[in-house]
């Protein structure tokens, strides 16, 4: 299929990339529609070497020739690129696109637990983590520090989400996941699977982060709160052991992504010994 021109932003062909920045509207068309959307080349090459596939693309003219490979793929497999005028695809998407090209990918169906789990030693787990920057940051925290996998709750944002992929510079489609299903329930398919699941959360039978760290457990399941709110306590309750950040400064807390990435450095895995 050669390259479609477009003028409209509001030719039908174009509805994968219509108002972006609406999550309510894109929690309907992207999960339902079994599409996410990728913003930018890297993200968008990320994906594809994951094995991802494009169901089309939407670029300005300029990153045809930039782009001018994925442009050839798409051509030879039959994959429609629309190309529009900044002003018709800003109308459209609702934001100013510059990072290069959006393309209108097709979700993987999620791996069972015990598949994404069969070799993993640190898990993060993320309990209702709503907001997609911070779910975009624990991804790359968890690809840049080592953890073998990412599991997120039924309430926790879709990791798949526009901006949670553009913060996660596309280490969603590198870091394996699943949602866990039920939760606090999962505790016990975690724990069946031979993980301690450590919570991470205040209290005052916490230990240090350097005490489970100086004597890690063999395979590792951290779980990280919800902005606010934190851990609920039956999930306190449920896991092995609660630990803690030590603090300094009079502050209790810390964002849940800058916590996953300390918790992450503290817990990355020893080496293995044969």
């Amino acid at each position: 299929m050669s390259v479609v021109r477009v003028e409209d932003a509001a030719d039908p062909r174009l509805e994968d990339y219509v108002s972006l920045t609406d999550v309510a509207l894109r929690r309907r068309l992207e999960p339902e529609g079994g599409l996410y959307v990728a913003e930018s080349e890297k993200v968008i090459r990320r994906a594809l070497r994951a094995g991802h596939r494009p169901r089309s693309y939407l670029m300005a003219q300029r990153w045809l020739t930039d782009l001018g490979d994925l442009v050839a793929d798409a051509e030879r497999d039959g994959v429609p690129v629309y190309v529009g005028e900044h002003d018709v695809i800003e109308r459209l998407t609702g934001f100013h696109l510059h990072r290069g090209a959006l393309a209108s990918m097709h979700r993987p169906a999620l791996l069972p637990l015990a598949e994404v789990l069969r070799d993993a030693r640190r898990v993060l787990v993320l309990e209702d983590v709503v907001d997609h920057t911070n779910v975009g940051a624990v991804f790359r925290s968890a690809a840049a520090l080592g953890m073998d996998a990412v599991l997120v709750t039924p309430r926790c944002a879709d990791p798949l989400y526009r901006r949670a992929v553009r913060v996660s510079m596309g280490t969603v489609f590198q870091v394996p996941w699943t949602r866990v299903d039920p939760w606090p329930g999962g505790v016990e398919q975690l724990r069946a699977l031979g993980f301690h699941v450590a919570a991470l959360a205040l209290a005052e039978d916490a230990v240090g982060l350097d005490a489970l760290a100086a004597d890690p457990p063999e395979r590792l399941a951290l779980v990280l709160g919800t902005e606010g709110d934190g851990l609920s306590r039956r999930t306190v309750t449920a896991a092995d052991s609660v630990v803690t950040i030590p603090m300094a400064g009079g502050v209790d807390s810390l964002n849940v992504a800058a916590a996953g990435a300390v918790a992450a450095w503290a817990l990355r895995k020893p080496p293995r010994v044969d």
